[in-house]
């Protein structure tokens, strides 16, 4: 029987996070389980700095952007001699189990916990929408909504000064952000780690935009990390008559409020997170998959093969 629940964030922070925290608290309260937070992710495992929640210490972080109990990036977690400091500050506090919400590196950390005898849930927060066993992850809608923002603010400008804005948006290894704000704002253009970038092959494309469609504009969405956006601008700039800018959105995407779909969503995780700890499960990922909440073993959800966007692609390319 469970009777203390601890709960951390771990790597980058994401809207939402807040709403799964306070969704852990009230419903592992709801079973008469006392909560305990974990500053600064694994970090504070090792560190030992736990401290008991309260429904006062949760009360209205549902509308606040990052996370409350901090987060921290730890590699060394990946030892053994560390990993053993954590679970010893678990037991010191008598606590049974542990729910992370985190990424990739997180639910690994998780998962190896798991194997030394702790229960474990993992709940899905990152803006990138790139952890496995889920289809949706707490903080991606928020971000992509923080991209069309900036990106029709940008088509705006774009039009009055026959400009062509290479907007670079985050996403990791993952092209959602890119892909989905590029079709929301009818980009010209979506490059993603998917598609793989060719430079010619994005020059010659904007270049019919503007010699045989007399396009007065154009915005190209692209994944961070495949190119350097600034000098493909100035490329863009040369070799046709679009004036090319480049805007790098960055870190403002992981801020704000979170939007209603995060809330809930997060609300629904963290809620699933503690009855799948309570029925007994002691190594489980919380996702979003097929419109609903799910719920798999964490090395099933490394396993889970998400569904791939072909058709997404193909419909951003007719629509141009």
């Amino acid at each position: 029987m469970i009777k203390k629940i601890a709960v951390l964030t771990s790597g980058g922070d994401a809207p939402g996070m807040n709403a799964a925290i306070r969704s852990v608290v009230r419903s592992s309260m709801s079973y008469g389980i006392k909560v305990f937070g974990v500053r600064d992710g694994y970090l504070g495992l090792i560190h030992d700095d736990i401290f008991e929640l309260g429904p006062d210490d949760v009360s209205g972080i549902i509308v606040q952007g990052g996370t409350i109990l901090g987060s921290a990036r730890v590699p060394g977690f990946k030892e053994a001699a560390v990993r053993e400091l954590a679970l010893e500050n678990l037991k010191k506090h008598e606590i049974d189990a542990l729910v992370v919400i985190g990424g990739d590196g997180s639910y690994r950390g998780a998962l190896s916990l798991a194997k030394s005898g702790i229960a474990v849930a993992t709940i899905p927060g990152t803006i990138d929408n790139d952890i496995p066993g889920t289809e949706q992850t707490i903080g991606f809608d928020t971000a992509l909504n923080t991209a069309i923002e900036a990106i029709d603010k940008l088509r705006d400008t774009s039009t009055s000064h026959h400009r062509c804005s290479v907007v670079e948006v985050m996403g990791n290894h993952c092209g959602d952000i890119a892909l989905y704000s590029g079709i929301a704002t009818g980009a010209e253009l979506v490059i993603t780690p998917e598609t793989g970038f060719d430079f010619k092959e994005t020059i010659q494309h904007l270049r019919e935009l503007d010699e045989v469609r007399k396009k007065k504009h154009a915005v190209v969405v692209i994944s961070e990390k495949l190119t350097d956006v600034e000098d493909l601008a100035v490329h863009i700039s040369a070799q046709t008559s679009f004036s090319g800018r480049s805007t790098v959105l960055g870190y403002v995407q992981r801020g704000g409020s979170p939007t209603a779909m995060d809330r809930i969503l997060a609300t629904q995780m963290g809620d699933s997170a503690v009855k799948s700890l309570v029925e007994g499960n002691k190594d489980h990922a919380v996702g979003w998959i097929d419109g609903k909440i799910s719920s798999m073993p964490i090395e099933a959800a490394f396993e889970y093969k998400r569904s791939r966007k072909d058709d997404l692609f193909d419909l951003q390319k007719r629509l141009v």
